[in-house]
């Protein structure tokens, strides 16, 4: 699920895999939505349930927390702009017929005023031929055409107690080439290769290729992209790195997108949002054919796939 839904992705195995396309509470007391002044005191002060997408059942302890940090970070950092999830109920959390495939969604919509287009939070756990599950977790924050900074994307997939492939980027929204004024602002500026080489010194870490060409076109070029194998038997090893390693640094890209880019102020000609706004919705439109058109179905059935496809692209 690509870049989009990335955070909802469904795949049947990692290796075709991109973003489907998150208990300990990540402490909020000092975060302010960057958007306060323009949202009423009714939106900022509005309490949704609590979303089955926060349950996280099926990864680890430093898994699930590390998804719930995410999301909650984000919510609290955008409350004021973001309105309550409107999904319905048989979308914010369905399952196949046999019960050997499940999903959560969660998706907010912002305020016309705000320069967030929406925020998607996704996981999906699909019982495995061959024995085991595989798990996927995934979120995805996206800004509309008032900004041309990055979006924001994190995937774990895990298929097994000791092999997981991560996947954590700002993909672009400009041609770098073009642009250097861009590549320097978010890329480099922000010293985002320095947390890629911190996890590939790791003797557990490899690089990880998709073998999708489009994938490949829209990541950034300090888009991490790795696979994390401990080569035992232990789940607690993968579960430390997790912990001390891929954790830290999410939290820490996620704080750059969130102040750089969610909350920064920039400068975007007319004809730059027109050019801007095509190329948001040529992408949104690839993750629904290529991905989620597809595997949906195939996991889901017919039914249930139709019903969550029409949901989300009222969305897209």
């Amino acid at each position: 699920m690509a870049l989009i839904f990335s955070n909802l992705s469904f795949h049947s195995s990692p290796s075709r895999s991109f973003s489907l396309p998150l208990s300990s509470s990540y402490s909020l007391s000092h975060t302010t939505s960057c958007n306060s002044s323009s949202t009423s005191p009714g939106l900022m002060n509005h309490h949704h349930p609590r979303s089955k997408l926060m349950e996280f059942p099926y990864v680890s302890a430093p898994h699930r927390n590390l998804m719930v940090d995410i999301v909650s970070k984000v919510e609290a950092h955008l409350s004021s702009s973001l309105l309550p999830c409107t999904l319905p109920q048989d979308v914010e959390y369905f399952e196949n017929e046999s019960g050997t495939a499940q999903s959560a969604l969660l998706v907010r919509s912002a305020v016309p005023s705000s320069q967030i287009d929406f925020i998607l939070g996704s996981w999906l756990h699909c019982g495995l031929p061959t024995g085991g599950a595989l798990n996927i977790t995934s979120f995805s924050g996206y800004l509309n055409s008032s900004t041309d900074a990055p979006n924001f994307l994190v995937e774990l997939i895990q298929s097994s107690p000791t092999s997981m492939i991560l996947i954590l980027d700002l993909p672009p929204r400009k041609d770098l080439v073009l642009h250097d004024e861009y590549l320097k602002t978010f890329y480099e500026d922000t010293l985002l290769d320095d947390k890629r080489k911190h996890l590939e010194k790791l003797v557990e870490v490899k690089p990880y290729f998709t073998s999708s060409l489009y994938i490949r076109s829209v990541v950034s070029p300090t888009a991490i992209m790795v696979r994390i194998e401990t080569g035992t038997d232990e789940a607690e090893q993968l579960e430390e790195i997790v912990r001390d390693h891929v954790s830290p640094i999410a939290k820490e890209v996620l704080q750059i997108w969130l102040e750089l880019c969610a909350c920064g102020k920039r400068e975007v000609e007319q004809e730059e949002m027109i050019a801007l706004a095509k190329r948001d919705k040529i992408t949104k439109s690839k993750t629904i054919e290529i991905d989620l058109g597809s595997n949906l179905p195939r996991l889901f059935g017919e039914v249930a796939a139709a019903r969550v496809l029409e949901s989300l692209k009222e969305v897209y």
